[in-house]
């Protein structure tokens, strides 16, 4: 640890708790557009299964529910894209402890975040959390035009901090695009598990698997 200088994040299911907005979302969409129901648990768990833990591209996501759904009056797909930008973000909820681990590690090393996903969707999360001003470093793939697991992201965060992958660990919930995306340029890792299952056939070995942000205290 005394040759990392720098601790860079994922986004969602790491420094935001992406399950809860996404619930939070999904409850208010349903009293916007459903209140006409008095059940509407089946709708929300077929949106939260649809929507695949945000991996659903949101055109395709919108489509289906506009196919499926029982509307009382059937929206636009693009009045729902609108919704979506608009709400979501109002929604946002930080993963248990973000703040107080982002400040603790900023008194030791650089932090970043990387995070795949619309440049306004993310930047709006970040911004509803309050937590723009804690990262030396924010990288969003829509206007990086290059996404996790690609090595180009990655580089990209180790020349703007002017840092050797060896300096770095980069912290993620996803096996593939955070964990093996940056150990396969030489970064050391820290796989904080939520949703997303380790995947057969990875060669990336985590220093650490945590539960909690928390655990970063002792760790780093």
């Amino acid at each position: 640890m005394e040759d990392i200088k720098a601790v860079i994040f994922d986004l969602d299911n790491t420094i935001l708790d992406r399950t809860s907005t996404f619930r939070n979302f999904t409850n208010t969409f349903l009293k916007t557009y459903f209140d006409h129901l008095e059940l509407k648990q089946y709708i929300f768990d077929r949106i939260i299964f649809l929507d695949q833990d945000g991996y659903k591209d949101k055109q395709e996501l919108f489509s289906e529910l506009l196919e499926e759904l029982p509307w009382k009056v059937t929206p636009l797909k693009t009045e729902l894209l609108d919704f979506y930008s608009t709400e979501y973000v109002k929604n946002a909820v930080l993963m248990e402890h973000a703040r107080e681990v982002v400040q603790h590690l900023r008194t030791k090393y650089k932090t970043g975040l990387i995070t795949n996903g619309k440049t306004f969707i993310q930047y709006g999360k970040i911004d509803q959390l309050g937590m723009r001003s804690d990262f030396d470093l924010i990288i969003v793939s829509e206007e990086a035009g290059v996404k996790k697991p690609d090595p180009r992201i990655f580089e990209m965060a180790l020349m703007e901090l002017e840092l050797r992958p060896e300096q770095c660990i980069y912290i993620g919930d996803h096996p593939v695009n955070d964990i093996e995306g940056a150990a396969k340029i030489g970064m050391e890792t820290i796989w904080i598990k939520v949703n997303q299952p380790w995947k057969d056939g990875l060669t990336a070995k985590p220093l650490h698997t945590i539960e909690r942000l928390s655990t970063l205290m002792k760790l780093i």
